[in-house]
């Protein structure tokens, strides 16, 4: 990392349902660790998930991963989204919580809250949505998660009936970088 502003943490969450979702993920994840000033600490087991909001589609695959960063907000959220685009993904307002080939989401940026356009952390539903929940605290635990303590205690206060929490399955063995 070169200098400048200090690096912070940054938690993102990886998920994918379309094509061949692990490939896809663990292309994603060697596209975090190449980003500019960014070192990819640590990368999630990868977990099969009922999808969620539209239940007419294939099952997820979702990871997480912890980076550590001197991109601002803005530019790591951009630089997100490249990557999703480049892996095919195509936003538009019909495919809210449709199928996907690559769904990249800035879950935690250094204990911070942001309310920036287009930009929430932490992001908006995390602490209820186990599929994100249970690989980022297989990962961070100790990570702050502003408003509830930390991901390990977010995680606790998970409602297993609401979250699906049951349903997630880790896929065999650790993710692996490449």
């Amino acid at each position: 990392m070169s200098a400048g502003a200090p690096p912070v943490h940054a938690c993102i969450g990886l998920g994918a349902n379309l094509g061949r979702p692990v490939e896809g993920l663990r292309a994603a994840a060697a596209a975090l660790a190449a980003l500019p000033d960014t070192r990819l600490l640590a990368l999630s087991r990868f977990y099969r998930t009922p999808a969620w909001g539209r239940l007419d589609q294939p099952d997820f695959v979702n990871a997480a991963a912890l980076l550590r960063t001197r991109l601002a907000p803005l530019a790591l959220l951009e630089a997100l989204l490249r990557i999703e685009r480049e892996a095919g993904r195509e936003r538009d307002a019909d495919s809210r919580w449709g199928p996907r080939v690559l769904d990249l989401d800035l879950l935690l940026y250094g204990g911070r809250v942001l309310d920036l356009p287009g930009l929430r952390v932490p992001h908006p539903h995390l602490h209820e949505r186990a599929f994100a929940m249970v690989p980022l605290a297989e990962i961070a635990p100790a990570e702050p998660f502003p408003g509830h303590g930390t991901v390990a205690d977010a995680l606790r206060g998970l409602d297993p009936g609401q979250s699906g929490a049951g349903a997630i399955e880790p896929l065999d063995g650790p993710a692996g970088m490449g």
